[in-house]
């Protein structure tokens, strides 16, 4: 009888130590350790100074390589190798315009030829830059002289231009002006008969403006050409006719 009573004693106890076991080694796993959770390094996040707060001393202060900055009140600089325009621009008092503007494009140009008032020989040439923003002309405009109706205008009269080769800036919304003197010498006989037509390209450097964007103008009947004279564009019509003037010479 006192064998058959023991098994069971000794089953449970078997039991009940493998339980105990069972706990401690589960328990552990479970548990956060002492020191509590690690910080995430990707929330970890350095508390910004105040909205003008003076940086603590011995701080490093910011880079300025590379910052934006403000544009400065002064003249602009003139980039190392290159000359200013001599002719001031409207409205930017003795500033000169940038000379390093891109070409014009014809797309951004209105051109516009007008008898000068006191001269009836000298027609004004104004090109006007309807862009946003500044662009080029070749020093003068390309001008030739002929007949509308002429099949062959490889004869057309080409005028005398004066010196120069600078390119002429424009600012947006600005005129740039020159004038050619369809008979400098005022001449009554031996002038080009049939000339009715004068042909405008804005910028003669093809490379810029091909000649499809010729503007063709008519003259009238009684316009007698000889010799004639082109200046350099320039910022105002005196000037223009000032550099006309010195076209040959």
């Amino acid at each position: 009888m006192s064998v058959r009573r023991r098994r069971p004693l000794l089953v449970t106890a078997v039991l009940a130590v493998g339980a105990g076991l069972v706990l401690t080694a589960c328990g552990p796993d479970n548990t956060d350790p002492a020191a509590g959770p690690k910080a995430s390094p990707t929330t970890a996040a350095v508390t910004p100074a105040p909205t003008g707060a003076a940086p603590a001393t011995g701080a490093p202060t910011a880079p300025t390589t590379g910052a934006a900055s403000h544009t400065p009140t002064g003249a602009p600089r003139t980039p190392s190798g290159t000359s200013p325009s001599t002719s001031a621009r409207p409205g930017t008092g003795n500033a000169p315009a940038p000379t390093d503007a891109t070409p014009c494009d014809i797309n951004d140009l209105s051109i516009h030829v007008t008898a000068r008032p006191g001269a009836p020989s000298q027609r004004v040439i104004e090109v006007h830059n309807t862009g946003t923003k500044a662009c080029s002309l070749s020093s003068s405009p390309g001008v030739n002289l002929g007949n509308s109706t002429a099949r062959d205008q490889s004869n057309n009269i080409r005028p005398v231009l004066a010196s120069g080769t600078q390119r002429f800036p424009v600012p947006a919304g600005q005129n740039a002006y020159a004038v050619i003197d369809l008979n400098p010498g005022g001449a009554t006989t031996g002038t080009t008969p049939d000339i009715n037509e004068l042909n405008v390209l804005a910028d003669q450097d093809d490379t810029n403006m091909p000649l499809a964007a010729t503007h063709n103008f008519p003259l009238t009947s009684d316009t007698r050409v000889l010799n004639p004279h082109l200046g350099n564009y320039r910022a105002t019509v005196t000037d223009a006719v000032t550099s006309m003037t010195a076209a040959g010479k």
